[in-house]
């Protein structure tokens, strides 16, 4: 029988969680409080996001009394952290927190607000990436999912494994995980929530407004 892989939206009921999405939302959020509910939401969904994709190495250890065994994330096996400028910057500083060890690869796309197209006008990707490497992507909103269409067209080229991939994001809407569904079913996104849609700008409604605008106060 063969296996069909379906991408996955989690959509986690921590209360930490659900907490800094209100905040993030409410639009009196001055930008100084915004960049705090950015960094506690990216820390949040990295936890979640990571639950069953770190890699692992079992050994054992000496406590003062006796050896026993114990599990460490293995320090061999490659993590990379890719924000997605310029909104990803403001997830970024959460997940770095609990993946101290992760790599940084910064890639940046503006969207045609007429198209909706995005173009790439920065990447610092890697020529290529171990099949094995995690990727961690820190994007605060999937809209119309161009974007991430664009980015992980960026990192499949260079040998990333859909399946190695964790998508972080505040708020989604239905045609971006569409499209990613159909694209690249073996993906996993952690979102703080999945919102009813987009309005004829191409804005998730009811969103959290402009994020990248909002977390650097311009």
């Amino acid at each position: 029988m063969t296996m069909v892989s379906q991408l996955r939206i989690f959509v986690p009921p921590h209360p930490l969680i659900k907490h800094w999405l209100g905040v993030s939302r409410d639009a009196n959020t001055p930008s100084p409080l915004f960049r705090t509910a950015m960094t506690e939401l990216g820390r949040w969904l990295t936890y979640e996001a990571a639950r069953d994709w770190l890699p692992i190495l079992e050994t054992t250890v000496t406590t003062p009394l006796a050896d026993c065994p114990a599990t460490f994330v293995d320090p061999e096996v490659p993590i990379a952290i890719v924000p997605i400028l310029r909104a990803g910057l403001a997830l970024l500083e959460g997940a770095q927190s609990l993946l101290p060890l992760a790599s940084i690869y910064h890639v940046g796309f503006v969207r045609n607000e007429e198209t909706l197209e995005a173009t790439c006008y920065l990447n610092r990707l890697p020529e290529t990436f171990t099949p094995e490497t995690r990727v961690l992507i820190t994007e605060p909103m999937l809209a119309t999912g161009g974007t991430m269409m664009a980015a992980m067209a960026e990192l499949t080229q260079r040998g990333v494994d859909p399946a190695m991939v964790r998508i972080i994001s505040v708020v989604t809407a239905p045609p971006a995980l569409q499209k990613l569904a159909v694209a690249y079913p073996a993906l996993k996104i952690y979102a703080a929530m999945i919102d009813e849609g987009l309005n004829n700008n191409g804005y998730i409604v009811p969103g959290l407004g402009d994020a990248g605008d909002r977390t650097f106060g311009t």
